[in-house]
């Protein structure tokens, strides 16, 4: 059996397109919000994520 990998042109093709749309970011006290959220639950991929969302809805990182 062989371990090729299967290309998937539509795939590739709904990751391109997602790339090149800009997404609004919702409000930073929305994210603050979610982030302690995050944080009193225990969660600490989503406190992961919402601190990554927060610094890039603050500015502080390139696009």
């Amino acid at each position: 059996m062989s371990t090729a990998l299967v290309r998937r042109p539509t795939e590739e093709a709904a990751v391109n397109a997602a790339s090149l749309e800009v997404r609004a970011l919702p409000p930073i006290q929305l994210i603050l919000a979610d982030l302690l959220a995050a944080n009193r639950l225990g969660d600490r991929h989503g406190v992961n994520l919402c601190a990554h969302l927060a610094a890039r809805a603050a500015g502080e990182v390139g696009e």
